[in-house]
């Protein structure tokens, strides 16, 4: 099988630093959310500035400098699906990232966690292919082994509730079948998304630090597709306060 033949050479033909240099002074911390409109809010409200721009065939990605209680941090709005987003990051790291904060949109497998409640994810099942070009082969990958307290600690002090367990990373959002939806949910899934565990591969590659969080959208546990707040409209201002939560956990960290 092709995906067991990881290569663990940091060494390829085409390396990131091939294509972005290091910025000066570019932020230790960079936070990212996958919402455009969450982007385009927060990066208004901040009064962030850009500092830097990624770029492939889809176009030009520009990272902000955002200043959050007088600290300084990166933001910039995440690729959705493991290979763009990991691409994206690979460069962000070459610039002089040594910790990624990520937040975005998930499906829950469990119809108990409300719409845009908290979930930590601890480990990820890896049905996704990027992953494995980070990580020798295997089902699940640990994830965020650093930073739950803090966080969990900010939640509290922000009056959030919040789930921890098994997240579902995959490729194919049209193929989360029934049987492989009570499939994931025997492996322990509370809920599904597209980049969570080859992010984690990533930044374990490249020792960079990570930590993601998700806010609860459709709803996967019901006769019929649930859609919920999906649409990045939809409760956009309960979604900023808690993409802000990135940035309290941020300056606490940093």
């Amino acid at each position: 099988m092709l995906l067991t033949e990881f290569d663990p050479n940091p060494c390829a033909v085409i390396n990131p630093d091939i294509i972005h240099k290091r910025v000066e002074n570019f932020p230790e911390t960079v936070v990212s959310v996958f919402s455009h409109q969450l982007f385009a809010s927060v990066a208004a409200l901040l009064d962030g500035n850009v500092i830097a721009e990624t770029h492939d065939a889809d176009g030009v990605w520009p990272v902000y400098e955002a200043v959050y209680h007088g600290k300084r941090f990166g933001f910039c709005k995440a690729r959705v699906g493991a290979p763009a987003c990991v691409g994206q990051f690979e460069d962000i790291i070459a610039m002089g990232a040594g910790r990624i904060l990520l937040l975005g949109n998930c499906g829950v497998l469990d119809k108990r966690i409300e719409d845009c409640g908290i979930i930590i994810p601890t480990r990820a099942i890896r049905d996704e292919g990027t992953s494995y070009h980070y990580a020798p082969a295997g089902d699940f990958i640990e994830v965020n082994t650093r930073y739950i307290p803090e966080f969990t600690e900010v939640l509290r002090e922000f009056g959030y509730p919040y789930v921890q367990g098994v997240t579902w990373t995959t490729d194919a959002f049209y193929r989360e079948t029934p049987a492989k939806v009570a499939s994931r949910r025997g492996m322990g899934a509370v809920c599904v998304e597209m980049e969570c565990a080859a992010m984690q591969a990533l930044c374990n590659f490249r020792g960079v630090e990570f930590f993601q969080y998700f806010y609860a959208g459709d709803n996967l546990d019901h006769p019929e597709w649930d859609p919920r707040s999906l649409s990045g409209h939809s409760r956009l201002s309960d979604k900023e306060k808690i993409a802000l939560l990135a940035f309290e956990l941020a300056c606490r960290i940093g």
